[in-house]
């Protein structure tokens, strides 16, 4: 305002009008865009934060509601046996099979804090060279009881060589999960083929079935938090450890499937090549 008042003592009135438009409305306008930019960018960073924290709590309770639901079956079933083994006229072989039942109850309790605890802390504890071969017939025969359950032929198709880098316990767990929910995908019997291929720089496993298959939507949650194919069987942790365990391994996952005709997961991990070249040496 001062300087189109002392504009006004060596301008025209002519373009005075230009003056005040162009040192008033102008300026007055920008600031006022501006002010309005900067308040909407806050506004929608706080929308922003607090979606975030909503997302953050929601899936804080859905981890207790699932966590404490898991946890609370066994626990329940353990402690009505301990009811009944407060009996004093209660046979030894009755005693014997309560006992029993508790303690895979609390075993199953376990399981289900330990796949929680991978989940949340996915990083590896000790590195150690996996023979990929041996790693996955050692899975096979731990499953070979409930795939004769459900009628299921596993097939194999094995690489002669084959070493990754990472922790034998958790690669074991990450594909027992595979292999199981696989042969649980074919209730009525079917095949498992298990192959693995090797090269230079990388380790390909392949596990296919011939299970129920998955639709599109289905596969785009596949490995997200508490969502599972199987309802009310599952928690969602299994899944979610697999992911987490390739994740820590530095590998990758990737999942095709087709209602009624099966489903394929296809795992890629780098392979370690000083021991590729020792066994080209010893082998030549």
């Amino acid at each position: 305002m001062l300087t189109v008042f002392g504009m006004s003592f060596t301008t025209s009135h002519s373009s005075l009008f230009d003056a005040w438009f162009a040192y008033l409305v102008i300026p007055s306008l920008g600031i006022g865009i501006i002010s309005y930019g900067i308040e909407f960018v806050r506004k929608n960073n706080e929308m922003q934060q607090q979606l975030i924290k909503a997302e953050k709590l929601k899936a804080v309770e859905q981890m207790g509601a699932a966590i404490s639901h898991e946890i609370r079956n066994p626990l329940t079933a353990a402690s009505g046996f301990v009811q009944l083994l407060q009996d004093d006229y209660l046979s030894r072989q009755k005693r014997k099979e309560y006992l029993s039942i508790v303690k895979e109850e609390l075993l199953s309790a376990e399981r289900v804090i330990q796949d929680y605890l991978t989940f949340a802390k996915p990083s590896l504890e000790t590195f150690e060279e996996l023979n990929v071969k041996n790693e996955l017939r050692q899975i096979i025969n731990i499953l070979q009881p409930l795939a004769n359950q459900n009628s299921v032929e596993i097939i194999t198709d094995f690489s002669i060589i084959g070493f990754i880098k990472g922790d034998g316990q958790k690669f074991r767990q990450c594909f027992v999960n595979v292999l199981k929910n696989a042969i649980e995908s074919m209730p009525a019997g079917g095949y498992l083929t298990i192959s693995t291929e090797f090269s230079q720089s990388c380790v390909t496993i392949k596990v296919t079935d011939t299970g129920v298959g998955m639709t599109s939507e289905q596969l785009e949650r596949l490995g997200e938090p508490f969502y599972s194919t199987k309802g009310k069987k599952g928690t969602g942790l299994g899944m979610m450890v697999v992911y987490s365990i390739i994740r820590a391994m530095d590998g990758s996952i990737w999942v095709e499937s087709e209602v009624g005709k099966g489903t394929t997961f296809l795992f890629e991990f780098q392979t370690i090549t000083t021991t590729v070249k020792n066994q080209q040496t010893v082998r030549a």
